[in-house]
Formats: structure tokens, C-alpha cells, sequence
């Protein structure tokens, strides 16, 4: 068993942070600059930037930023208590031991009074709203969420989401999902006739990385 986790980060410049061991990390930039390495990678990341990490990560922080983050970790770790993050979510996933799988990192762009029509996913994750607003129904409930709020999709639970009525909205997401999927999309709509009516959202892709945990 696996879980989960998403945090945001709030960093000053000039600060040099480590950030622990990890099987499985992506990190997205909201706003700021800084430099991230991690197992003899590097790379110089601005906002809307995201990069994939495995192991102890160290961030070289060039001006005041914020960051969110994902990392899937063993359920029996217990979470970071960093000064600088604040944990938003956390939820169990449990992986078949004979799949291999995929982490993505997409966002999700709606312009106002944009909605995605009832359907799945193939796979769990964790979304976090970086502007406007946006309201999830599934299983009975409905979630208003506002901007570094997030929630959690298990995949096969069906979803309908209605963005802003007068912003434009935007999330960025983080699912495991089945490494057949590298390259293509993981949505499936629940009524036939949904499947051929305009999609107003709009998708960015900025990891699709094959999972060795």
C-alpha cells in the first residue's frame, strides 16, 4: 500500500532546501524561480514549470515561490514536518504488484462556465486548483474548491466538474496510472451522448514518467 501526498510549499529566496527520500516525486512551480537537482539531474524551473524526481531532491530557491507537490510514498512513512509546507492531501493507493504504471503531471484549463461531463479516469490522483474556482460532484457530494485547495479522484468514480462562472479556472493534477497509457488519455465519459459534445477544457502535459517503485 502506497499513499499519496500533496503539499504546498512557500519559499524565500536564497534558501537551499532538502527534501528527503522519495520513490516517486513531481513538483510544479505556481509562481517563483529556483533550481531543483535529484540523482545527478538538474534543471532551472520558472512558473508553470514541473519536473519528476526520484530520491533526496534538493531545491535552490531564486526568488520567493510556491510550490505544490506530490509524492507517492510507503503508507507506513509518516509525513515531513517542514517549516516551509503545508499539507493539503493524503490518500491511500493501492497498486497491483504484477502492472507497471505511470506518474502523470497534467494541467487543466476551463474558461468560464466551462464543465467536464460525468466521467472516469483510469487510475487514482490528487488535483490542486491554481486559479478560479471550480465545483466537483461525485458520490452523492459536492465540493466548492478555491485556488491551492484540492481534491482527490479515485478513477473509477464517476466526476462532473463545473468551473467559474465568470473566471478563468485552472488545476494541476498528479495520477498513477497504467503505463499503456504513456501518450494518451485517461478519460472516459459515462453517457454515450457526451462523448462528441465540445470539450471546452484545454491540457498540458508536463510529466509521463514509467514508475520503477
Amino acid at each position: 500500500m502506497l499513499v499519496l501526498r500533496s503539499s504546498v510549499d512557500r519559499l524565500e529566496a536564497g534558501a537551499d532546501i532538502g527534501l528527503g527520500d522519495c520513490p516517486a516525486r513531481a513538483i510544479y512551480v505556481v509562481e517563483g524561480r529556483l533550481r531543483l537537482a535529484a540523482e545527478g539531474a538538474a534543471a532551472k524551473l520558472g512558473a508553470n514549470d514541473a519536473w519528476f524526481a526520484q530520491g533526496p531532491t534538493l531545491l535552490q530557491v531564486a526568488e520567493p515561490s510556491v510550490l505544490i507537490r506530490w509524492e507517492l510514498l510507503p503508507a507506513d512513512r509518516p509525513g515531513a514536518a517542514e517549516a516551509h509546507a503545508v499539507s493539503v492531501l493524503e490518500r491511500p493507493i493501492e497498486l497491483a504488484p504484477d502492472r507497471r504504471y505511470l506518474l502523470r503531471a497534467d494541467r487543466v484549463d476551463f474558461p468560464p462556465k466551462g464543465v467536464a461531463y460525468l466521467h472516469t479516469h483510469q487510475g487514482p490522483g490528487i488535483r490542486c486548483l491554481i486559479k478560479g474556482g471550480i465545483r466537483i460532484d461525485s458520490e452523492g457530494h459536492s465540493l466548492e474548491v478555491e485556488p491551492l485547495g484540492a481534491w482527490f479522484e479515485s478513477g473509477p468514480e464517476p466526476v462532473f466538474a463545473a468551473a467559474s462562472d465568470s473566471a478563468d479556472t485552472a488545476f494541476v493534477r498528479v495520477m498513477v496510472l497504467p503505463v499503456e497509457l504513456l501518450g494518451k488519455s485517461s478519460i472516459r465519459y459515462v453517457r454515450e451522448e457526451d462523448r462528441d459534445k465540445p470539450k471546452p477544457q484545454r491540457y498540458e502535459v508536463f510529466i509521463d514518467q514509467p514508475l520503477t517503485l
